[in-house]
């Protein structure tokens, strides 16, 4: 993808290329002369805060809006684990893949363990941590302090209920906490196939958080911490690693109208659908699907030959070789992808 000029193609690279969902840029609007208190200590945010605690089932919970997914996840990290501590987590999780080495820079190693479609099973993650207390030169490693997920995963897919919990259960045993990437979460909610909500993640997770940029805001994530406790001084060490906005308001109108009437459980469905209908076609065409993700992200095999016309009409991303003849591709959809742009695309296919 060539973001040098803008280009007359069907947007499917991505999931955060639009601006934001039409009442948030309305509040803007509205409040845009408003003079409140800084940092995320104004009334909105407040109440943005009350309303993700409402609906997380979670009224201790402690809420702050950072500004982006690395930075959530640089900080949350950092914040929780000790200087001798590292991070487990999939080979393809974005903290290992994506974020330019963010966690390492902070002083912490990401373990990674292989992924079965881009998740990590509990067994592994059972596995991994009985293998390092059993190897008698652990004291000499880098000890494992966290579990790392995302849902959904980098390839699409989902956690289960049960997974999540058994997840729970195995970090407990070994007192570190599961911390769960959510950058993409209105879309799991959204999905059919998901049986987790918004309370199971605040009953499992130690830490998670809640993504806007992909999911309707202009920009920003809300980190929840179910236990205020586990992170002493988290206000702090947000401003430490540059994710504090002066601006805080900006992002509390964001959550403040993402969390009214349901709407954040809701804004995932038009990905959802057109996703769906996007992969049905894909099958029909004898196009090869490389995971079974029932979310908005789509992977496809397509010839190198075709995938050169194609390029000329539709933005994608690359996502890796298959053969010397043929790349997998990904297509993404988002909360305001039209029937009408879903539709040019299948016509393209």
């Amino acid at each position: 993808m060539n973001c040098t000029e803008e280009k007359k193609k069907l947007g499917f690279a991505s999931d955060y290329m639009k601006g934001a969902y039409p009442a948030i840029i309305e509040r803007l609007a509205e409040t845009n002369m408003m003079e409140t208190c800084g940092y995320g200590l104004d009334p909105i945010c407040e109440s943005a805060r009350d309303k993700i605690r409402m609906a997380c089932e979670c009224p201790r919970a402690r809420v702050e809006f950072l500004v982006g997914g690395t930075q959530a996840n640089a900080t949350v990290i950092d914040a929780v684990l000790r200087r001798h501590q590292g991070v487990v987590a999939a080979e393809t999780g974005h903290i290992a893949s994506h974020e330019a080495g963010a966690i390492e820079a902070s002083g912490h190693k990401v373990l990674t363990v292989p992924h079965i479609n881009g998740k990590i099973s509990p067994e592994q993650v059972s596995i991994f941590l009985e293998d390092y207390y059993n190897d008698e030169n652990h004291d000499h490693m880098v000890m494992p302090g966290m579990v790392y997920i995302s849902h959904p995963t980098e390839y699409g897919t989902l956690y289960t209920k049960k997974e999540l919990q058994e997840l729970h259960e195995i970090c407990r045993k070994y007192h570190i906490p599961l911390y769960l990437d959510g950058a993409r979460l209105a879309y799991a909610l959204a999905c059919p196939a998901s049986d987790v909500t918004l309370p199971d993640l605040a009953e499992f997770c130690d830490v998670f958080y809640i993504g806007g940029t992909k999911c309707g805001a202009l920009f920003g994530e809300a980190v929840v911490v179910p236990d205020p406790e586990l992170i002493p001084g988290f206000f702090s060490i947000i401003k430490q690693h540059g994710a504090l906005l002066a601006k805080g308001r900006i992002l509390g109108i964001q959550f403040d109208t993402l969390f009214t009437d349901g709407l954040y459980e809701k804004i995932g469905e038009p990905a959802i659908k057109a996703a769906d209908k996007i992969r049905t076609i894909l099958q029909m065409k004898d196009y090869h699907l490389c995971f079974d993700s029932p979310t908005n992200q789509i992977f496809c095999v397509m010839e190198n030959d075709q995938l050169e016309k194609f390029g000329e009409r539709v933005e994608y991303s690359f996502w890796e070789k298959y053969d010397e003849d043929n790349t997998v591709i990904r297509l993404a959809t988002d909360w305001a992808t039209t029937p009408e742009e879903t539709d040019a695309l299948i016509e393209i296919l």
